[in-house]
C-alpha cells in the first residue's frame, strides 16, 4: 500500500496532524542507511556493469534520457484541471483513486506483456515508464500543482528518482525535494546526471523484470512487477505532495 489509508471523522487539524506523521515515517524510511542486504545488491549490481560494453551502457543512456525529455516535455501528458481549493484530505482520497486505477492499468499491460514473450516484454519498458510518469502528472494536479510549469516537471523527474534509487542515491535524492520550494532550479535539462538516473532505474527493476521473461509464470509476475513499480511511484508522490502542502500550512 503506498502508506496507510486515510482515517475518516478528523478535523482539518487532526487530519493534517494524521498526515504529518505519515511523512515523518516515510522520510524515516528514505533516509534509512543502507543495510547488508542493499549492500551486497548493489555490489553485484556493480560487477555486472563492469561486464557491460561501454557502448550499451551508452546506448541504454540515450535511449532512456530521450524517452525521458519526450514524456516530460510532451503535451499529451498534460493533465486536466488542477484540484483547488480543496483539503488535503480530499486530495489524498483522490490521490488513492487514482493510484488505484494506474496500478490495474499497469498491471493489465505488464500481464499482457508477461505472456507474450521476449519482444513484448521488451516493449514493456518504455510502456511502464509513460505510465508512470503519466501517474506522477496526474498526482501532480490533484495535489494543485501546474504540471506545464518546467520546475514542477523537474520535481516529478525528482520523485521517480526517488522510487528507483539505491538507498545510498535515495538519500540525497530526497534530501533535494525536501527543500524544492526555498530554492532555485534549473531551467533546462543539460546539466541533469542522465547516465546516473539511467543506472538507478535500470538497476531497481532489472531482477523483477527479467522474471517476466521466464516462460508460464511471465503473465503472473509480469502484472504484479508493474502493480508494485506503480505503486511505489505513487507512494512517492503522495508522501511528497503532502509534505508540500503542510509545509505550506
Amino acid at each position: 500500500m503506498a502508506g496507510r489509508a486515510p482515517p475518516s471523522g478528523l478535523s482539518e487539524a487532526g487530519y493534517a496532524a494524521w498526515a504529518a506523521g505519515e511523512v515523518a515515517r516515510w522520510r524515516t524510511r528514505m533516509l534509512k542507511s543502507p543495510g547488508a542486504f542493499d549492500k551486497a545488491t548493489r555490489g553485484v549490481q556493480g560487477r555486472i556493469n563492469e561486464i557491460i560494453p561501454e557502448a550499451v551502457h551508452t546506448t541504454l543512456t540515450t535511449v532512456i534520457e530521450k524517452l525521458t525529455r519526450t514524456i516530460l516535455t510532451g503535451a499529451d501528458l498534460t493533465t486536466g484541471a488542477i484540484l483547488r481549493d480543496a483539503t488535503l484530505e480530499d486530495r489524498d482520497r483522490r490521490a488513492l483513486a487514482v493510484l488505484d486505477s494506474y496500478r490495474k492499468t499497469a498491471a493489465v499491460e505488464g500481464g499482457v506483456a508477461g505472456a507474450g514473450g521476449f519482444w513484448l516484454a521488451l516493449a514493456d519498458f518504455p510502456a511502464l515508464l509513460t505510465i508512470k510518469f503519466k501517474l506522477l502528472f496526474d498526482l501532480s494536479a490533484v495535489y494543485g500543482h501546474e504540471a506545464d510549469r518546467f520546475d514542477e516537471r523537474l520535481y516529478i523527474l525528482g520523485l521517480f528518482q526517488l522510487a528507483f534509487s539505491g538507498a545510498e542515491r535515495r538519500a540525497e535524492v530526497f534530501r533535494g525535494l525536501e527543500v524544492w520550494d526555498l530554492r532555485a532550479h534549473p531551467t533546462d535539462f543539460e546539466h541533469f546526471d542522465w547516465r546516473g538516473f539511467q543506472r538507478e532505474y535500470r538497476d531497481f527493476i532489472d531482477l523483477a523484470k527479467l522474471a517476466q521473461l521466464i516462460p508460464v509464470v511471465g503473465a503472473p509476475i509480469g502484472a504484479l512487477v508493474n502493480w508494485k513499480l506503480t505503486e511505489r511511484v505513487g507512494e512517492m508522490a503522495i508522501n511528497g505532495y503532502r509534505a508540500r502542502a503542510l509545509s505550506r500550512s
